[in-house]
């Protein structure tokens, strides 16, 4: 300490009634937010300075500076500054908040630059720090500088201060245990995720740095005068004051929107479309919420959301403020009006916060159903990469279903996209309120046909999360359509004729499944539109779905493979071979035709594409007998 007149001594004064709440919940989750506390301070110590009408013409500025031999990061602003009472007030007691005070003292002034609490935000820097100093001076007429230091943060001396120019300065000796803050690199890369986007001005100083670059100037000697006398380049701020989601969105270009993602997200992809949140009521809300180019399956998809309070950054993905569906986009969300606590940190989960969260839904919702209804391409070309965020958003919320719904498109194997009552519209008559769809066009391209040769459209539910999806819809109110694969069902192919009605099911049956060698086997004679289509192998959309299921949560249950011959009785084929003499040829043919149904909708696999083969070959050889 200097030889100064001391003013006082003491114990910090804890007020029990404002300290509890905080020591049970704990005050900070990540020892780096001392940096964003004590950088909020001095921007709020300067919003307060403009609150009092003073300050337009001045440069206000909170500066950073680490200083690696001394062991010190230094936080100086040329805000408000403090009085020896206001120290006494505000720093000496605890949990005090100065910023409450102030407010009710300038009512009348805009509050929204006013980040928090000054007094326990200061006393993060003591998870750092093993000492701790105050250099102030107010901007009052007259005023005297005071000079506050503690190695505790509970006994303090406060003593005259030697500030000649108003603000305040915080030095923090960094302790032994955190010397990783001493690396400007370090300190820097907290700054930029706390305060990159604050309000005032923040500069940051690395003294080793610069001491670096003065001796590498000094060392080129063989430099002319003339670059030596070149002005050097004035510092920028590392933050960026005016964000573009505080602007009104006519105010932004596209442009701009862009350069933010890029910047905010470390990417040099662009954005598909965003949505603008900019709400006074019933919330103060601000933010962009980006539609990234979104994975098919969503694996390893990851949003990033970052939540800021007065431009002051608190965490990413708060789950209780953006709906969980909503993850899988990236954004900015910045709501002066959330019930954080002192830490800013966490979130209170309470109805306000809730109804925040529903409303960033429903204003998600109307920029898709708008985009959808005012730019239909545009949407359609987007549709591929945003349907499963669309489809497991309605998974996840009722609500968001029920507001988007007109808005959910069906992807056909034609490349058309047609909403859920287009397609009824275009097929029910047919298809007698089902959607054929299937999940591997390549595979059952033959199926496929079979249907789009009658008009049928074919939807593409290809994705992982169709398996569930599929299921939803079904049960969804309002929709009234139930989805087949186009190889479960025969629905749509079928047409009154009396061809072949004099065949026989039952012994045609009895002899396939001889043939087959199947006991189980179910054979159905039906009179397909198609006359050169013979025969179609069905499975039970609801079993097959069961067993997908199971694979995709890795859960094994041996269930037998269960399908049902379909026999064209129109077909020429199928009724000579009901003709045939029952014997080892008929049942070759049999054999035959019932892999040739199973490869219209699957490969043949390691035995079955082994006995097809050796079955094709002894066909033709007796063919190549008649």
């Amino acid at each position: 300490m200097s030889d100064n007149q001391v003013i006082k001594q003491g114990s910090i004064n804890i007020d029990a009634q404002n300290i509890m709440p905080i020591i049970k919940r704990w005050l900070y989750s990540d020892k780096d937010i001392f940096i964003r506390e004590l950088v909020s301070n001095g921007v709020d110590a300067i919003n307060k300075y403009r609150m009092m009408g003073k300050g337009a013409d001045e440069d206000l500025r909170v500066t950073l500076t680490v200083d690696k031999d001394a062991g010190t990061l230094t936080f100086s602003d040329n805000g408000i500054g403090m009085t020896a009472d206001e120290m006494d007030r505000y720093i000496n007691q605890l949990a005090f908040s100065s910023a409450e005070e102030f407010l009710k003292n300038y009512t009348s002034g805009d509050q929204s630059g006013i980040i928090g609490h000054f007094g326990l935000g200061f006393y993060s820097a003591f998870m750092a720090a093993s000492k701790v100093t105050i250099d102030t001076l107010s901007f009052h007429e007259g005023a005297q500088a005071v000079l506050w230091e503690s190695e505790d943060g509970m006994s303090y001396t406060m003593e005259e201060g030697s500030r000649s120019t108003r603000g305040t300065t915080i030095t923090l000796t960094i302790s032994e245990e955190e010397k990783e803050f001493l690396d400007g690199w370090r300190t820097l890369e907290v700054l930029n995720r706390y305060c990159g986007y604050m309000s005032v001005p923040i500069y940051f100083v690395d003294i080793e740095e610069d001491k670096k670059a003065q001796e590498e100037a000094e060392k080129s000697d063989k430099k002319d005068k003339k670059d030596k006398d070149e002005p050097k380049t004035e510092p920028k701020p590392i933050n960026d004051t005016s964000p573009i989601w505080l602007k009104a969105p006519k105010d932004v270009t596209e442009d701009e929107y862009k350069q933010t993602y890029r910047k905010m997200f470390n990417t040099f992809e662009d954005p598909l479309f965003w949505v603008h949140l900019n709400v006074d009521y019933p919330f103060n809300l601000k933010g962009i919420l980006y539609f990234p180019h979104i994975k098919r399956d969503l694996a390893g998809q990851e949003g990033e959301i970052k939540l800021f309070n007065r431009q002051v950054f608190v965490a990413d993905n708060i789950k209780e403020v953006i709906p969980e569906f909503l993850m899988l986009l990236k954004g900015v969300i910045d709501c002066p009006d959330l019930p954080l606590n002192v830490s800013r940190s966490f979130l209170q989960n309470d109805g306000y916060v809730r109804r925040l969260s529903a409303h960033i839904t429903k204003k998600v919702a109307d920029r898709l159903n708008s985009l959808f209804s005012t730019q239909r391409d545009t949407y359609e070309s987007y549709w591929d990469d945003i349907n499963p965020f669309i489809k497991y958003g309605c998974l996840r919320d009722n609500k968001f279903f029920d507001l988007v719904k007109d808005s959910l498109l069906l992807k056909t194997t034609a490349g058309t996209y047609l909403t859920i009552s287009e397609y009824k519209a275009r097929n029910d008559e047919k298809t007698q309120k089902k959607a054929f769809y299937t999940n591997d066009e390549g595979r059952q391209s033959a199926s496929i046909a079979l249907y789009t040769a009658r008009d049928i459209d074919v939807v593409v539910m290809d994705s992982l999360i169709d398996i569930n999806f599929l299921g939803f819809l079904e049960n969804a109110q309002g929709v009234e359509l139930s989805f087949v694969r186009v190889d479960s069902d025969t629905t749509g192919l079928i047409e009154d004729s009396e061809e072949g009605k004099e065949l026989d099911a039952s012994s045609i049956q009895t002899s396939y499944r001889e043939a087959l060698d199947d006991k189980e086997l179910e054979v159905k004679l039906e009179s397909f539109a198609d006359t050169e289509l013979a025969a179609m192998l069905t499975e039970d959309e609801q079993m097959r779905r069961f067993k997908e299921m199971s694979a995709v949560y890795g859960q094994s249950f041996p269930m037998p493979e269960r399908y049902t011959l379909v026999l064209n009785r129109r077909n020429a084929t199928v009724q000579r071979i009901a003709a045939m003499e029952d014997g080892d040829i008929k049942h070759l043919m049999q054999q035959q035709l019932f892999d040739l149904a199973k490869l219209s909708s699957r490969p043949l696999e390691k035995e079955e594409l082994k006995s097809f083969l050796s079955r094709s070959s002894k066909l033709m050889e007796i063919m190549s007998e008649f």
